[in-house]
């Protein structure tokens, strides 16, 4: 199952912001000492493609797209060193595919900030190192088996790679840089991916502001500045008055959003913006037993589509039978229509689906 885990400082409003994505009513306070589980919820992914196509079909079931998110624990200075929640909490951000960074922009004085001050970019970059510390203690813990190893015999090829790279990975997170601003090719990446390291984990900032900073917002001038330099994203949220607004009926909902000036609401930004930060697109398959929403890697083929549905398709793949959602709208909802127009085809294993694909894989096992 796809996860995101939402960090940030304590009091920084991630639980507010895991309400809003999820209406899950998870209660917002500050955590309690000690381990502390996280909040987590399966949240469907809109799309206003897959409403249609199971108002045309009128399936017996439906089912959309999902990802989970996890709403972590409060990240305090020294956790990567083992303070406050500290490794508990590291290991469930470990869990995460992707990172939501909710960065404190909003000002209130009956919920004091734990650095005394509103600062985006300071608060971002303590949660930042805390965890490239996690990123080398994995990396020291890993350098020193190696290093005992080698004192004792020769070490294998496969060892000896591993030991350089490790080594030039520590060498970039001293320079307080993520991993993910480190060039790996995929066959380095696939090498690493037991270590788990959160550094090199796609993550977007939610900037969490509140209702009266809708304008310019001179706080955030130096925090955007770095997000640009590293070619990062980020989204605005109105926490704690976009979660009330999940609470309104869908007018009076509109009439606040226009206030805000947002044209989408919070919950639908922030789960579209991770599903696109996992980089993942949706095909589709459909007819009166159930219209589904399948999650597929940008940039995977056809037989990884069969294989998303079931092992059996992919082991007995022959042609893949597509039409793109556009075309088939445009053609009436028929596939009459959209086999006359040639836009129905059949593809090959080699085929790139593209998001928005509507899918029958013909396959003999």
């Amino acid at each position: 199952m796809l996860k995101c885990g939402i960090v940030g400082l304590p009091l920084s409003g991630k639980s507010t912001v895991f309400n809003v994505i999820t209406r899950a009513g998870a209660e917002v306070k500050p955590y309690a000492g000690g381990k502390t589980e996280p909040n987590r919820a399966l949240v469907s992914v809109p799309d206003v493609r897959f409403d249609k196509l199971v108002e045309i079909f009128k399936p017996k079931s439906e089912k959309p797209a999902d990802v989970e998110f996890v709403d972590l624990a409060g990240l305090s200075r020294d956790a990567g060193k083992g303070a406050g929640l500290g490794n508990s909490f590291l290991s469930f951000v470990a869990e995460s595919e992707a990172l939501l960074h909710v960065v404190r922009v909003f000002a209130n004085s009956s919920v004091p900030h734990p650095e005394n001050s509103i600062d985006p970019l300071r608060d971002w970059r303590i949660v930042e190192a805390e965890l490239i510390y996690r990123d080398l203690g994995v990396i020291s813990n890993r350098l020193a088996k190696l290093d005992e190893k080698q004192a004792k015999k020769k070490l294998t090829p496969a060892e000896t790679q591993e030991l350089a790279l490790l080594r030039e990975l520590e060498a970039h997170l001293l320079n307080e840089r993520p991993l993910r601003e480190f060039s790996l090719t995929d066959e380095q990446k696939r090498s690493l991916s037991g270590f788990a390291f959160l550094t090199l984990k796609p993550e977007l900032v939610v900037l969490n502001l509140d209702d009266s900073q809708t304008g310019n917002v001179p706080e955030l001038d130096g925090l955007n500045a770095e997000l640009t330099k590293r070619g990062m994203k980020s989204v605005k949220v109105y926490g704690a008055t976009e979660m009330e607004l999940e609470q309104l009926d869908p007018e009076d909902r509109e009439e606040f959003m226009k206030d805000l000036a947002i044209t989408e609401p919070g919950r639908e930004r922030l789960i579209h913006e991770a599903y696109k930060l996992l980089g993942l697109i949706s095909f589709f398959t459909s007819g009166s037993d159930e219209v589904r929403a399948w999650t597929l890697r940008e940039g995977a083929n056809a037989v990884d589509a069969a294989g998303a549905i079931h092992s059996d398709l992919a082991r007995g793949f022959i042609r893949a039978q597509v039409v793109s959602y556009d075309d088939f709208i445009a053609n009436g909802a028929s596939l009459a229509a959209c086999r006359e127009k040639g836009v129905l085809r059949l593809e090959g294993k080699e085929y790139i689906v593209k998001d928005g694909d509507m899918i029958e894989i013909r396959f003999n096992v």
